[in-house]
């Protein structure tokens, strides 16, 4: 019901958001004799902020059609490598004479699967971490796509599906790659990996990545780990469920909604988001365009979301954030015990940031006290200082600290898979 009174009342506050933008443009219309006074400036930018407050944000695009690479522009093509019903695995494909020309080599460069959250914001959140590793790396990443738009006839999905998409993803890619989740993808992908090993698949990564990520919510818990805990798994299942109304394609798959999930950001930080807000207001009254057009960007990433089905929304709170099965060595993928310990030769890095209100600190880190079997030469811990979550993915000091010590991490251990002994056949 929720769901498509939330539809209903979008429907309804269409016509004033029409006019609310087209009376934004008279105020600043150069035909408007006005237009250059402060109180025509203040009503456009009212204007602009109740649009803006109404409209329906659809997926961004990734904007990347180039890297830079020691002076040389390398065009960028986006190539959707394997398609399934909930997630698209797509690449950045670097034209390859200009690639040559640039890194001055026909050695290919390490193979990167950047593994998106899926927690309410499109893989296009990423789009700063994608940006500062196309210099040195082949780059792949989990292209989440929207449940409301997937028919219910494409089945379910849930944890265990999202463990095997990244088993796909790391066969298709193949032997030798290097796995970095960003945040909450860092349960599944250190189940895969464990899955992988386990099994001896050639084609289980020469590295593993996780950055801010839940693997363990008893070490320093922070709001969202305190609320999970607070509530009990029946409450979730019967207060943040719904059903996907028409005319979506989608039509009566059950969801946890974006729009849900998106009242639970904003609410984190209401005050910091009212203060954005009052400051884009100010941008646009003093005619600060360049400003304002960075409070756009910002927000339309932000303010555009996916729902989560509800199989894996509630496995997740579940085994995650209340049972704390991984950590415990209690997780079942397939009616079979993942066993952490069977990861031997998978190089291993966190990175957490010292100001994180969503993954405190420790519960990345927990990845290291549960990898046993890895050698310490194998194994890196780092603690960005002055960064928020977001800040670890993104930003300045991801880009100027922590993405250089993750290169260096990845170059160490690229080729790592050549030395392995050779796969046993089952036979054997």
């Amino acid at each position: 019901m929720l769901y498509s009174s939330y539809e209903l009342a979008y429907t309804a506050m269409t016509p004033y958001r029409y006019m609310a933008g087209i009376g934004a443009k008279f105020w600043r219309s150069p035909l408007n004799p006005m237009a250059d006074t402060w109180f025509a400036r203040a009503n456009a930018a009212t204007l602009d902020l109740h649009e803006h407050a109404l409209r329906r944000y659809p997926k961004p695009e990734w904007g990347l059609d180039a890297t830079e690479i020691d002076g040389v522009t390398v065009p960028i093509t986006i190539e959707t490598v394997d398609k399934k019903p909930f997630c698209n695995l797509i690449r950045f494909v670097r034209e390859p004479k200009a690639l040559e020309k640039a890194t001055k080599s026909k050695t290919p460069q390490p193979r990167v699967l950047l593994v998106a959250p899926l927690s309410g914001h499109y893989a296009t959140l990423l789009r700063g971490t994608v940006e500062a590793l196309l210099p040195d790396h082949d780059v792949y990443i989990t292209d989440w796509i929207n449940p409301r738009n997937v028919p219910i006839t494409m089945g379910r999905f849930d944890l265990n599906d999202y463990i095997d998409y990244l088993i796909d993803d790391l066969r298709l890619i193949g032997p030798g790659a290097h796995a970095i989740a960003v945040c909450q993808p860092g349960p599944p992908l250190l189940a895969a990996c464990a899955v992988m090993s386990e099994e001896n698949d050639p084609a289980r990564p020469a590295s593993m990545t996780f950055m801010g990520s839940p693997i363990d919510t008893r070490k320093s818990p922070t709001t969202p780990n305190v609320l999970a805990q607070q509530r009990s798994y029946s409450w979730f299942a019967n207060n943040m469920i719904y059903t996907v109304p028409a005319p979506y394609s989608g039509v009566m798959r059950r969801v946890y909604p974006g729009f849900v999930q998106l009242y639970s950001f904003l609410s984190m930080n209401s005050g910091r988001h009212l203060n954005a807000q009052y400051d884009y207001f100010q941008h646009l009254v003093e005619g600060d365009g360049d400003s304002a057009d960075k409070h756009r960007s910002f927000y339309d990433e932000y303010l555009s979301v996916l729902d989560l089905t509800e199989e894996f929304y509630l496995q997740t709170i579940r085994e995650v954030f209340q049972e704390h099965s991984l950590a415990e060595g209690k997780f079942m993928h397939r009616g079979q015990r993942v066993k952490l310990e069977a990861i031997t030769d998978i190089a291993l890095m966190t990175v957490e940031g010292e100001n994180d209100d969503i993954s405190g600190i420790g519960q990345t880190q927990a990845a290291h006290d549960l990898c046993v079997n890895i050698p310490s030469k194998m194994q890196l811990d780092y603690i960005q200082p002055k960064v928020g979550h977001y800040g670890v993915f993104n930003g300045s000091r991801w880009r100027n600290e922590i993405k250089p010590k993750l290169a260096a991490f990845i170059a160490k251990h690229d080729g790592a898979d050549a030395k392995r002994a050779p796969m046993k056949l089952a036979a054997e």
